[in-house]
């Protein structure tokens, strides 16, 4: 695995969502849009750990974001990435990047309705991968 520079990421640095895309153990792609932050060369999503997208993720860590609509329309070519899933401080750190860029919904709606669910909230990191 090649980790590329962070230049990779600048497009989505102002993108409000981005359309991730995991991969089911058949290989089969499935695509969800999701709210992003960007610092330095990783990115950052929030999940919450009963979702399929985070279950895919554990069986298969390689994916794929593109710069997309809120609705999940693609506006952009993507790029492949592995994601980790964070852990700690490193987890707190996200939510709070998170947080910062989406104040009412990062900041209040989502932790309101991962906690009316009783979903343990994840975080997972972003890296581009180089070919």
């Amino acid at each position: 695995m090649m980790i590329v520079p962070k230049l990779v990421l600048e497009p989505f640095v102002n993108q409000w969502a981005v359309l991730l895309t995991t991969y089911k153990r058949d290989g089969t792609p499935v695509s969800t849009p999701v709210s992003i932050v960007v610092e330095g060369d990783r990115a950052f999503i929030r999940t919450w750990d009963t979702a399929w997208k985070f279950r895919r993720i554990r069986n298969n860590p390689e994916v794929e974001i593109a710069p997309s609509t809120a609705g999940g329309k693609p506006t952009g070519p993507a790029i492949r990435a592995y994601a980790r899933v964070l852990t700690g401080e490193e987890s707190a750190r996200a939510g709070r990047l998170l947080t910062r860029k989406y104040p009412i919904l990062h900041g209040f709606l989502v932790p309101l309705i991962h906690r009316l669910r009783r979903n343990r909230t994840v975080h997972i990191e972003l890296r581009p991968l180089g070919d």
